[in-house]
């Protein structure tokens, strides 16, 4: 197991490099793995007995990090794909430059952090890749997602990994050393997020599946924010019979998160709510009758129009 990082740095993870290591795993692992009777199987069938059966099931895939770093802070951003080739184990050195300069055109802000894969842990082929980004970056970080299915893992199964420095049997060599990370999104990552995850699923699942997964998504989260009441009112009742010291600064901040809650059985929020629906329906109700007078005003203007031009011809006077 690779050792924690000393070196102090806070590290951003957002959700959007997640997605893109994950949509590029399994674009490849569909295109090595086609369904059956489709063209790619047929095309394929030949060369996919050659390949390692393993290596053809869980596919490793390879990219770019990019982001910023202020002062101790990095954040990751973004990521694109690199081609590598596994036979010499080396990356396409030209195809990362032109992605490089692409992407500075685009954001120029951002800069290549490092390189991201897939597999359960870093392996030591893993460095020779890590070696030939410091030219780069002297010091790239290296994102692994773990594509295996934990239904028991209640984390991410995201790593990031720094490069040190370490003394082993007196020669000084580079070793993988994990540091913790943070989630950070922005609002449209979260509306990206929610709507890739509210997505029908690929095998045709039902409406009624769906809305299953939905509430249990509900009820968990909805469980979660229960036990953390929990744990608060348990937290807040020993501070209060001095089983604890008390924090005012904790005070403060749970006294603000009440405020916020509205007061739903007091007779001044009914009052309120009684008097803001009433408005609402009034609103509605004029606008209805405002678009009703506009369309039999529309319909009386054709009328006369119409009526206006009988009246020409047998001399009759106009009805309205």
């Amino acid at each position: 197991m690779a050792p924690s990082s000393s070196s102090g740095l806070t590290f951003k993870l957002h959700p959007l490099v997640i997605v893109n290591i994950s949509d590029h795993y399994t674009r490849v692992k569909t295109q090595l793995n086609p369904p059956p009777g489709s063209v790619c199987s047929t095309e394929n069938k030949a060369s996919s007995n050659n390949n390692n059966n393993g290596e053809a099931m869980n596919p490793r895939v390879y990219g770019c990090v990019i982001g910023v770093q202020r002062g101790r802070t990095v954040e990751i951003f973004n990521s694109f794909e690199l081609l590598f080739d596994p036979s010499t184990e080396t990356l396409d050195r030209s195809f990362l430059e032109k992605k490089q300069e692409l992407y500075k055109k685009v954001f120029p802000d951002f800069y290549i952090l490092g390189w991201y894969s897939t597999g359960s842990d870093a392996e030591e082929s893993d460095m020779l890749i890590h070696k030939a980004l410091m030219d780069i970056n002297e010091s790239p970080v290296y994102v692994l997602l773990n594509p295996a299915i934990n239904h028991a893992q209640k984390d991410l199964p995201v790593t990031i990994y720094e490069s040190e420095l370490h003394v082993i049997d007196g020669i000084p060599q580079l070793i993988f050393a994990h540091t913790s990370y943070t989630i950070e999104t922005v609002e449209a990552e979260r509306i990206s997020v929610d709507h890739v995850a509210h997505l029908k699923p690929s095998d045709g699942g039902s409406a009624a599946t769906q809305l299953a997964a939905q509430l249990t998504g509900i009820h968990s989260a909805i469980k979660m924010l229960n036990s953390r009441i929990r744990v608060l009112h348990q937290y807040l009742a020993a501070m209060q019979k001095g089983d604890i010291p008390c924090e005012n600064s904790l005070l403060r901040q749970v006294s603000s998160l009440l405020r916020r809650l509205p007061a739903m059985e007091s007779e001044r929020f009914q009052d309120n709510f009684l008097m803001e629906y009433n408005d609402k329906l009034l609103v509605t109700y004029l606008a209805m009758i405002t678009n009703c007078t506009s369309t039999m005003n529309e319909m009386v203007d054709k009328f006369n129009t119409a009526y206006d031009r009988n009246t020409r011809r047998g001399g009759r006077t106009a009805f309205m």
